[in-house]
């Protein structure tokens, strides 16, 4: 038991494990805010264009509700809520084109970055590497342990 509690922690540990919780949790947290974009802001505005108050309230009735003599429902409405697919349809859309923009931009600054590397890399192989100084030739060492040779 105490080993498949230790891989599970490694498991947990792991970077790809923890990135993707936070993509998780801002993807939660975006969505929440493009839902109220749509409810609070497009939903209204498509409603005023429609004339109804509430989008959601566009909707098709198939089947009114049957009640008894007392008042009670025996069969439910069947209604087609199109304008809470309409809502729905616009809520996607946000999300892609966001998600499309952020990838649009990811992949640009990837590009930007690679024409970078190359570049620096051009750069250093176009560069001359610095010469050493030469230094004396074989006959030029022989010549001087020679002379050295000599004077003593």
């Amino acid at each position: 038991m105490k080993k498949l509690a230790q891989e599970f922690k490694e498991f947990i540990m792991r970077g790809n494990v923890l990135d993707m919780a936070i993509g998780v949790i801002i993807a939660t947290a975006f969505g929440k805010i493009t839902t109220s974009l749509v409810n609070d802001v497009f939903m209204p505005f498509l409603g005023w264009l429609f004339g109804a108050r509430d989008m959601t309230a566009l909707n098709v009735l198939v089947r009114p509700e049957v009640k008894d003599e007392a008042g009670e429902v025996v069969q439910e409405a069947i209604t087609i809520g199109f304008g809470t697919f309409i809502g729905t349809v616009i809520d996607f859309i946000l999300v892609a084109l966001v998600v499309f923009a952020i990838i649009k931009a990811f992949n640009k600054a990837q590009e930007i970055a690679e024409a970078k590397l190359l570049k620096k890399k051009q750069e250093e192989e176009e560069e001359p590497a610095e010469e050493e100084p030469a230094g004396p030739t074989t006959e030029e060492l022989l010549t001087q342990i020679l002379e050295e040779l000599q004077k003593k």
